[in-house]
């Protein structure tokens, strides 16, 4: 794992040229290292994977501004787990 610098870098220039794979483990690996910021980023960038990753984040946290913020942000299912966890609030 030494060079995790260059496999991150190799990763950004594959997902900078349209790779959605390359972006999905960049988003692997930035949830690994608990980094919120740059799942956002990715988020923003498009990436459907680092929605799912910050949705059961915020789902575990029981975080509504965030998952409106990550709905916000294009990935549909965290409106989804936000309309449930209100439902669940509201006892309908």
């Amino acid at each position: 794992m030494a060079n995790t610098n260059t496999d991150r870098e190799t990763l950004r220039e594959l997902a900078d040229a349209g790779n959605e794979t390359a972006l999905d483990r960049l988003a692997d690996l930035a949830d690994a290292a608990g980094d919120l910021g740059e799942l956002s980023e990715l988020l923003d960038e498009g990436s459907m994977h680092a929605g799912f990753l910050l949705t059961r984040r915020a789902v575990a946290a029981g975080d509504l501004r965030e998952l409106q913020q990550i709905s916000d942000a294009g990935y549909g299912e965290a409106g989804e787990a936000l309309a449930r966890l209100l439902k669940a609030c509201g006892g309908r």
